[in-house]
Formats: structure tokens, sequence, C-alpha cells
């Protein structure tokens, strides 16, 4: 085993190594750029090297950086981790040039598999199934439009070097083509230098399942079963799972066995994913192989209890696997989400700033609702670190294991809740929505499950009677503590529990009820129904952002803001305005006219902060509705930003190189 490695990169994935090498008692050096040195992965390294500027092109994608660095602390291997140079072949023969260890697979392989245009080529060759499509690159705008019109709408377009759902549109027209390639082309050479392209058939209502490979460089090679990600926005995975609720023991032992002889046929020789395109009756076809460790690998951990990153280590250092296909079996369930800096209100745009509030739920073992689960978060972050333009807008993953994929799902829910984020927005929200859903729970998913379920984006959930009840008591016993402190202060009288009928007010409903102290809680008589809430355990004071409680047996954890007017309570799903007040006062209330919000049609406004790419209109142009206006790249992808009615361009307020924030008006129409 190694003593020393270098980690080529950066965030969670740096920090994931770094635990992993800590407990072989391996040493670790990292590389960071101006962004990055305050970062985790920085501060918990043994050594750091600073190798250049925020943008990835001019500092963890530039290899004579990283090799010297490597020279300079005596490491004698390399981890790419994902992303950036881990799928590059030549940084692989550098390494080896060098001296160095790559941890990864042998160049020859990447160079096989890693390769989209090549990898179909070989797979086609040595008989493995593939998505039809043109086999080439793409010369051009034109070129690209013939080949999709000669496949067939809709097409995906694709970079040959992607990865990480970047350089992907699915073209469903002749004008989709006209704007995707030219887009997919520019994220592509901006993402990862190579701006080759190629077009295939778009399977409509497909599952997204990959298997996980693993070889040794003594030939043998076994796979560690399969992951689902069938849940995607913008071909980005949002969701995974393993093992797949598709799948049943044929199909995935025909999996399996096609994605291992895949890997034998380059003699593949480390941690690796074949990735499938799956039909509702369980068809498959290549896709395309992973030939790095994923980003969503914790769920395959979860179920065989394999640590891939020291089986990377191990292979890379020359021992033979100590695992056999025969040995391995799948053990209960584990679900992933992907907590991102982005706004799911907003068509999930993008979202920087500093986490001025991050506290993950616990870590561990705990009991579940429907048995012992175990939480898992992956992160590269701390609370007053800054999500920035520069790289992946990814907070954490945050991993369920659970006996079953119903505890497994419940487990995540619950820990969903405990996910304090505040300074920027995040989509925990969102993936507590898409837990609780019958068709998730159902196993029913394809990777147009968000435009699916969501079509009109995703504006939260309105409460399930279970989820209002504790919406009400969060509500209740907040005010109730503010009131008794503002009484006390004031020495007014004791400051004894506030008695009485008081009316919840949420949304357009009304709840009369009545409060009583007892075992140190409350119990909240609900007037109207006749039964009464039980709250116990209470953990909150005025200011804390989390409420803790159990109601009536249910554990449970929801985020209180105060508002104007009562407070701004956040559970799950769920994000409510919720007011305790007097009956008069609840009287007069209803009285009050609605607010109306500012006119804002006559305006394009920029849903994201990022950098103004292109303009393509001029005051005193005619447009139409859907025309492109201008494009915004952020977080490495362009974004074109449309025009949502007919009119004509008054003002133009941004240009080429501009930086804009959300909000900021782009143009105006007369």
């Amino acid at each position: 085993m190694f003593s020393k490695i270098l980690i080529a990169n950066r965030g969670e994935i740096a920090v994931r190594i770094i635990r992993t090498c800590r407990r072989l008692g391996v040493a670790t050096v990292v590389v960071y750029s101006e962004a990055d040195a305050d970062s985790l992965a920085v501060a918990m390294a043994d050594e750091s090297v600073f190798i250049g500027p925020a943008p990835a092109s001019q500092s963890y994608l530039v290899a004579e950086k990283i090799i010297a660095a490597a020279h300079a602390t005596g490491a004698q291997a390399v981890h790419p981790g994902f992303g950036f140079l881990s799928e590059k072949a030549e940084f692989a023969r550098a390494c080896a040039a060098a001296g160095l260890v790559f941890i990864g697979p042998n160049p020859d392989a990447i160079d096989a598999m890693g390769d989209k245009i090549q990898s179909k080529r070989f797979a086609a060759k040595a008989g493995v199934s593939v998505v039809p499509g043109h086999v080439g690159e793409i010369e051009d705008t034109a070129h690209a439009i013939t080949i999709a019109e000669g496949i067939g709408y809709p097409v995906m377009i694709k970079a040959s070097a992607g990865g990480g759902g970047k350089g992907i549109r699915v073209a469903w027209t002749r004008r989709d083509v006209e704007e995707g390639f030219l887009a997919v082309r520019a994220e592509a050479k901006g993402a990862f230098g190579d701006d080759r392209i190629f077009i295939e058939k778009f399977i409509e209502d497909p599952r997204h399942v990959e298997i996980q490979v693993l070889g040794d460089k003594h030939g043998h090679v076994i796979h560690l079963f399969e992951r689902e990600c069938s849940i995607q926005r913008r071909n980005q995975k949002v969701i995974e799972e393993a093992p797949s609720p598709l799948l049943d023991e044929a199909t995935r032992a025909a999996m399996g066995a096609q994605a291992v002889a895949l890997a034998r046929a380059v003699n593949y020789d480390s941690a690796g994913t074949v990735e499938f395109v799956a039909g509702q009756d369980r068809s498959f076809y290549f896709l395309e192989m992973n030939t790095r460790l994923q980003v969503e690998h914790p769920v395959t951990e979860m179920i065989t209890g394999v640590d891939l990153v020291e089986q990377m280590l191990r292979v890379a250092a020359g021992e033979p696997l100590a695992l056999d296909q025969e040995s391995l079996k799948i053990k209960g369930w584990a679900i992933e989400g992907r907590i991102y800096a982005e706004d799911p209100y907003r068509k999930f745009l993008p979202s920087i700033g500093r986490l001025v509030r991050y506290a993950p739920p616990a870590e561990g073992p705990r009991q579940g609702s429907l048995g012992e689960v175990a939480v898992r978060n992956e992160t590269g972050v701390r609370e007053g670190d800054e999500i920035s333009t520069f790289y992946d807008p990814m907070i954490a993953k945050l991993c369920v294991w659970g006996p079953s994929r119903d505890a497994a799902a419940a487990g995540m829910g619950r820990a969903l809740e405990e996910m304090h984020i505040e300074g920027l927005s995040h989509n925990t929200a969102f993936l507590s929505a898409v837990m609780e859903q019958a068709r998730f729970l159902s196993g029913k998913l394809s990777t147009n499950y968000i435009p699916t379920e969501f079509p009109d984006g995703f504006q939260g959930l309105s409460p399930e009677p279970w989820q209002a009840d504790i919406l009400l008591a969060v509500a209740v016993a907040a005010h109730d503590r503010l009131t008794r402190r503002a009484r006390a202060g004031a020495a007014v009288f004791s400051a004894g529990p506030v008695r009485g009928e008081w009316i919840v007010v949420a949304g357009e409903g009304r709840r009369p009820i009545a409060l009583t102290p007892a075992d140190g809680g409350l119990d909240i008589a609900l007037l109207d129904e006749g039964r009464t809430l039980t709250l116990r355990d209470v953990d909150w004071r005025p200011g804390a952002e989390l409420f803790r409680g159990v109601l009536d047996g249910r554990a449970f954890t929801a985020g209180v803001t105060p508002a104007a007017e009562g407070f701004t309570l956040r559970f799950r799903a769920v994000r409510q305005r919720v007011l305790v007040l007097t009956p008069i006062s609840a009287e007069l209330h209803g009285k009050l006219p609605p607010r109306t919000p500012p006119d804002t049609s006559r305006m394009v406004i920029s849903p994201m902060p990022g950098l103004v790419v292109s303009v393509e209109v001029s005051p005193g142009e005619e447009v139409k509705a859907g025309q492109g206006l201008c494009v915004i790249e952020a977080m490495k992808m362009q974004n074109i930003i449309r025009a949502e009615r007919d009119g004509v361009v008054k003002l133009v307020n941004a240009k080429p190189g501009d930086s804009v924030a959300a909000d900021d008006v782009l143009a105006e129409f007369a």
C-alpha cells in the first residue's frame, strides 16, 4: 500500500478519499485553487498545494501543475476523483511517465471506453446492444440537422467527453438542434476541453440503470450489482438508489454479465461503471462506460459493505481482488439525494452564496419508522463556506440505508427534515416531496419523472393532514413561548402557559384551538374537530431556526422563521405562513384586502446569477414568444433565456461579458 497519495480533485470527493486514506494509514495531499484555499478538503488533508486561479482550466485541469505537486510532496500515486482529469488517458500516461501511479484504470481502457464515440464502436464490435445513432463526429450545425433528421426525432445531442449531466441536450425539432448543438459544443469545450459531439436516438420514457464493476491487474473482474439513477433534471442525476426497483434476478444477472464481459474485453483494472438505458419492459442497451468512480458510489457501498475507494487504492498498488462474485450479496436498500445549491421553486436554477447555516443530520444508525436505518452525509463544505459559480453546485450527498426500500425512503424523509441550510436556495424540499410521492414509492421511475410529475415546475406541496397538525403544533408552541416571554419581561404576571381560545390561520384554513400544559409540553385541543394533539419533548427557543418535538408519538423537525405576522414554517416539502391570533384579531385579519404583486410582464428578468455569454436581440426588434433573447452561463451550464410573450424590444440592459444577479432586468418590452 502507498504511504502517501495526491488527490487531484476538490469538494466532497476529496474529503471522501481522505476519510478512507485515514483509515488505511495513507497520508494525503490535496491540490487547491484560489476559490478552495479555505476548503474542508484543504483543512483535512495532511498537506496541500496551491495550483492556480479558480477556473478549472487554470488549475484542476492542468496536468503539469498536479504532477509537479505530487513530486514536490513525495506522493507516490494520484487519485483523480471524478470529473476534471479523471477520464483523461493522457493524464494517466503522464502520471506513469513521471513515475506516479494513477489510481484508476489503465490508459488503454480509458481510451477504449472513456470516449463515448469510440466506446459505442467498441461495444457494437463486441456484440453489445447499443442505442441507435450516429457513431462519429459531427462537423457543424447543418451536419447535425442532417443526422438528427436521418435518425428521427427525438434525438440526444451529447458531448463525446461529457459527464456529470453537462454537454447534453434533447432535441425534439429542427430548431432544437440549431440551438442545442452550439450550446452543447460550447459547454463541452468549457467543461472538458473537447468539443466533439455525437447524436443518438432518444428513447422515450427510459430508465437509467448502471452496473458497478471492479477489476484488478491480475485479470479478475466482478460487478457489485446495479444503481438506478432515473430521477434527473437537465440530464443531471438528483436521486439514486441501489438496487433498482425495476430489475428482477434474471435481468440483474444478464446486465451484470454484460458489464463484466465489456470490462474484461478492455482489461479493465479499477472501479468503473457501465451505464445502460432500460425500457420499462426491462430491455436494456449499452449507453456508455464511466472509467472512474461515480458520484453515487455510496449507495453501492451501503448495500454491499465494500469501500470502493479502498478497493481502487489496493488495485492500484497491485493487490489482487480479495472479493469474488459469489460472496457478494445485496443487503437492504440505499437511497442518495443530491443536495444542490439551486432554487426548485424557480425551475431549479442555480443559486450561489455563502452557507450562513449548514447543519446536516447526525450520521450513523438510528431507529426509523420502519426499522433501523443508517444515515451517511458526504460533503465538502462547512458552515460559512461559499458556493461559487466556478464548480458544480452540489452541497452534499445525503444517503440513507434501510432494510427495505420503504424503510430507506422513510429514513431519507426524516433525515431531510434535519438538514438545515440557510444563506442560499437549495432543493431539500423537492427531495422531500419525491420521497413522499406514491409513484416514487411504487418504483415506477423514468428519466421523465420530474417533468411528468412537476409539469408546471416545483411549487412545494400542500400539507397532508398529519403534516398540517405538525405545522399547527409548531406555530402554537412557538407563539406560546414568545407570548410567555413577553409577559414575563413586562412583569404583567407570571409567565405561565397562555390559556384560552386561539385561532390558527394557515392559508385559507382557520382552526380554533385551546391549550393546556402537560408533561413539559402542550395538549392542543382542536375545538372544531373534537380531538387533542399531544406535543412533547419540545426543543426550541425564540430565535432558533429549527423546532424539534414529538407530536402524538411521531418525532419531527421543522424550520421556523419569524414573519411580520406569525411564522413562516418549513416542514419537508411544505412551506407555509401560519398565524396564531385571538378570535377578534382573526376576524379583523380576514377583512384585509389581498396584496397585489408588481407587474413584471414587460420585463425579461434573469432567473439566476451568472455570466452573459451572448445577447441575440437589440432595441426595436420584434420578437415572438419562445424566441431566444440571450444566453447566461451558470455553474458550467449555458441557459437560453426566452421571450415569454410576443412584443417589441424597448431596452437591452446586458451585454456579453456582464455578470448578472438573480432578478436583474435583462431587457424590457415596449
